[in-house]
């Protein structure tokens, strides 16, 4: 399983892949040495490799959406077995909601059959995201719509960050 790092106007990301689809997303570290890094320890790559067309798609569609020319990416090829059955629930609802938008961990627990209690658990989920930004995590929010909890480099500034993007406000 190999790995690229690429740049974008966040600063250089990594993505990984095998046969199945892509293993994982790491947003910018630095030093950029500190991403790759990370990358290789949740994803267990071999070392670099030449991305096959649809993996360079899908960088295409990071660096489109980081550069605030693209809004959402092509549906990703992902390795849907490096996740339970639960959070693929919780990514595929939350793939469903539109760019710019949000809803509630709570909201979403609801949406996926637990009641209100689940939405720790949804948090949980979002936590450990292996496909940050393809799969947008940013997306979902705390009650009220409080910007809370992000895993990625940079933390709620980035959540806040993206969501400013896909509302067409790149500068925030």
């Amino acid at each position: 399983m190999p790995h690229t790092l690429f740049p974008t106007p966040f600063g250089t990301c990594g993505i990984a892949w095998n046969d199945q689809g892509l293993t994982g997303v790491q947003f910018p570290e630095d030093p950029p040495e500190h991403t790759e890094q990370r990358l290789v320890a949740r994803t267990g790559s071999e070392g670099p490799g030449e991305p096959p067309p649809w993996v360079h798609e899908s960088i295409a569609d990071i660096q489109a959406i980081l550069a605030g020319t693209a809004r959402t990416p092509a549906r990703p090829r992902l390795d849907w077995s490096r996740v339970g059955e639960f959070q693929r629930k919780v990514y595929e609802a939350a793939m469903r909601i539109p760019p710019g938008e949000t809803r509630t961990y709570g909201e979403i627990a609801r949406e996926i059959g637990l009641g209100p209690a689940g939405a720790r658990a949804v948090g949980h989920a979002m936590g450990t995201n292996p496909w940050v930004l393809l799969m947008p995590c940013h997306r979902v929010v705390g009650a009220n719509g409080k910007l809370v909890g992000f895993s990625a480099s940079g933390g709620k500034h980035t959540k806040s960050r993206l969501l400013a993007i896909e509302q067409g406000d790149f500068f925030a």
